[in-house]
C-alpha cells in the first residue's frame, strides 16, 4: 500500500472542513464573518510556512520522514480544533494542519514520481489527487450530519495509521542515490520493483544522472532563474498561479455559502451533489492520465472550469436582476458541478504531477519550496478575499475566475511539455540545457 496517499486523505479533510462547519463554529464560538474568514484562510498561511521549508526538509531527512513530520503536525492541529474554546486555539490548530499540508503538498507528489515506473507514474500521482478529493468530499458529507468538533477528531485516525505504515514504507531510491546511499538505493529500488525484476538498466540510468548532478552547484532559490531552469520554473509556477486564481479554493472553502447566496435554502444539497460529481471525475482522470496524456487533460479540465465559473457568474447575475429564482439556482448548481468535475479531472492533480517531474533532483528542494509556496500564497489570497469579493460584485468575481481559467488553456498549449511515457531523467534533460546528454533518448 502507498501510505503517501493516506496522509493526503487525512490532512485534506481540512480543505473541505470549513464549508460545512461554518454555521456551527460561528454560532458556538460567536465569530464574526471577518473572524471566520481568518479561520477559513489561515490554513493557507500554515501551508505557506510548511511550503517554505518543504524542499529543504525533504532533502535533509528524506521523503518518508517528512511525511511523518506532516502527520504529527496534523494530529496536533486536529486535537487543538476539537478542544478549542476560543478563536485563538481554533486558529493555531488550523495553522498546524496547514503546515502539515504545506509539507505534504511537495513531498507526496515528488515521492510518488521518484518511486514509480514511467508508464505508471502519472496514474499513481493522480491517485494522490483522488485521495485528496475523497478527503475533502468526506468532510462535506460528514459535516452535514455531525458537529464540527466530531468532524475534527475524525481526522486524527488516518494520521495515526499513516505513522504506523511509514515504518514499512520504502525510501525514495533517487533521494538515496543523490545523498550518498548507493547500497540502500539499489536495495530499495529492488524492493519497489519486486524480487525477480531486472533493475540494472534503471539503476544505471539513475546512477549516471546522479553523477552528473554531483558536478552542479548546490541549489538556491535564485539559481532557479538561470537560463538552464527558467522554462521549468515558468511551467511549475505558472500552473500553480493559474490553478489557484481560477477560484478553486473559493469554491471548496465556501461552497455552502455560495449555494445559499444563489438562493438555496441550505448548502447541504448542493455540497452533496458536488461530492457525487468530484469523486468519479477524479477517478476518470486517474484512468486517462497515461492514455490521453497530461496536456490534453489539462486543457479540457481548464476549459471546463472556465464554463463552470461562467455559469455561476450568470446565476448571480440572474439573481441580481430578478430573472427568476429557479433559473439562478439551476445555473449555480450546474456551474459548481461543472467546475468541481472539470477541476477534478485534471487541474487538481496534474500541475503537482508535472511539478514533480520537471525539476532535476539537485534543484527539487529549492524548486519545490518555491512552487509550493506560490500555490499556497495564491490559495490564501483567494480564500481570504473571496467573501469580500462576493459582497463587492458576486457575478463579476466569477467572471474574473472564468477569464483566468480560459488563460490556462492557452498557457498549457504554448508552454507545458508532455511528460507521459518518459523517465524523469529524460524529461529533466530535455527541459534543462545543462543536463543535455545525461539521459538516453
Amino acid at each position: 500500500m502507498d501510505w503517501a496517499k493516506l496522509v493526503s486523505f487525512s490532512c485534506v479533510l481540512q480543505v473541505g472542513y470549513s464549508s460545512p462547519s461554518q454555521p456551527g463554529i460561528m454560532r458556538d464560538l460567536d465569530l464574526s464573518l471577518a473572524e471566520y474568514s481568518v479561520f477559513g484562510s489561515i490554513l493557507t498561511i500554515g501551508a505557506m510556512l510548511g511550503a517554505i521549508v518543504s524542499g529543504t526538509v525533504a532533502d535533509c531527512v528524506g521523503r518518508r520522514c517528512t511525511m511523518a513530520i506532516s502527520d504529527i503536525l496534523c494530529i496536533l492541529g486536529y486535537l487543538l480544533i476539537t478542544f478549542s474554546q476560543n478563536f485563538w486555539w481554533l486558529d493555531i490548530g488550523r495553522v498546524s494542519i496547514g503546515c502539515g499540508i504545506g509539507l505534504l503538498s511537495y513531498v507526496v507528489p515528488v515521492y510518488i514520481s521518484e518511486i514509480t515506473p514511467k508508464n505508471l507514474r502519472g496514474g499513481f500521482a493522480t491517485v494522490n489527487q483522488f485521495m485528496i478529493c475523497c478527503g475533502a468530499s468526506l468532510a462535506y458529507v460528514l459535516g452535514t450530519f455531525i458537529t464540527w468538533r466530531t468532524l475534527a477528531i475524525i481526522g486524527v485516525a488516518p494520521c495515526l495509521l499513516q505513522l504506523v505504515g511509514l515504518l514499512v514504507t520504502p525510501e525514495s531510491p533517487r533521494w538515496l542515490a543523490r545523498f550518498g546511499h548507493p547500497g540502500a538505493f539499489e536495495a530499495e529500488l529492488q524492493k519497489l520493483r519486486g524480487k525477480g525484476a531486472d533493475i540494472s538498466e534503471e539503476a544505471e540510468e539513475i546512477k549516471d544522472f546522479t553523477e552528473k548532478l554531483q558536478h552542479l552547484p548546490k541549489s538556491k532559490i535564485l539559481d532557479l532563474f538561470q537560463k538552464d531552469y527558467i522554462h521549468a520554473v515558468t511551467v511549475g509556477v505558472g500552473l500553480m498561479v493559474l490553478q489557484q486564481f481560477g477560484g478553486v479554493n473559493a469554491i471548496c472553502f465556501y461552497a455552502s455559502e455560495i449555494f445559499v447566496s444563489a438562493g438555496f435554502s441550505s448548502g447541504n444539497t448542493g455540497m452533496l451533489a458536488m461530492v457525487a460529481v468530484q469523486i468519479p471525475m477524479t477517478g476518470l482522470g486517474v484512468l486517462l492520465m497515461e492514455k490521453a496524456g497530461r496536456r490534453p487533460l489539462l486543457m479540457v479540465s481548464a476549459a471546463g472550469t472556465c464554463l463552470g465559473c461562467l455559469l455561476v457568474g450568470f446565476s448571480f447575475l440572474a439573481k441580481e436582476h430578478h430573472w427568476g429564482k429557479d433559473l439562478n439556482i439551476l445555473l449555480a448548481l450546474a456551474g459548481i458541478l461543472t467546475f468541481g468535475g472539470s477541476f477534478s479531472l485534471g487541474m487538481g492533480g496534474i500541475p503537482w504531477v508535472i511539478m514533480s517531474e520537471i525539476f532535476p533532483i539537485n534543484m527539487k528542494g529549492a524548486a519545490g519550496s518555491l512552487v509550493t509556496l506560490v500555490s499556497w500564497l495564491g490559495s490564501w489570497i483567494v480564500s481570504y478575499a473571496f467573501n469580500f469579493l462576493l459582497v463587492w460584485n458576486s457575478y463579476g468575481t466569477f467572471f474574473i475566475f472564468a477569464s483566468i481559467c480560459g488563460l490556462t488553456v492557452l498557457f498549457v498549449e504554448r508552454l507545458v511539455p508532455e511528460t507521459k511515457g518518459r523517465t524523469l531523467e529524460e524529461i529533466q534533460a530535455s527541459m534543462n540545457s545543462s543536463l543535455v546528454g545525461t539521459s538516453h533518448k
